[in-house]
């Protein structure tokens, strides 16, 4: 399911226009990367939780030189599924 769908979805779910459900789903998205660009974490109950996640600074190796090189530390947005969408799948 790409974005147009899942717009889609909602729309019909909701019963609301298409224009409206694509506002609330790009302010839902804006507002999961703000508190995540702002270190916070986002628990939706039954869904689950984005959360940042460090990764510590590493060496790795060119594949194609063979050369060691550094990898620096940095920072991902990682997602933990709840019972509700685990079960859901299941």
């Amino acid at each position: 399911m790409n974005k147009t769908e899942l717009i889609d979805q909602i729309a019909a779910s909701a019963d609301i226009s298409k224009a409206a459900a694509g506002r609330a789903l790009d302010a839902a998205v804006d507002a999961i990367k703000d508190a995540l660009k702002n270190g916070d974490s986002v628990s939706l109950i039954g869904f689950g939780t984005f959360y940042v996640g460090e990764r510590a600074a590493r060496t790795g190796r060119n594949p194609r030189t063979g050369k060691t090189l550094t990898i620096k530390a940095a920072k991902s947005p990682k997602f933990r599924a709840g019972k509700g969408l685990k079960d859901a799948v299941n």
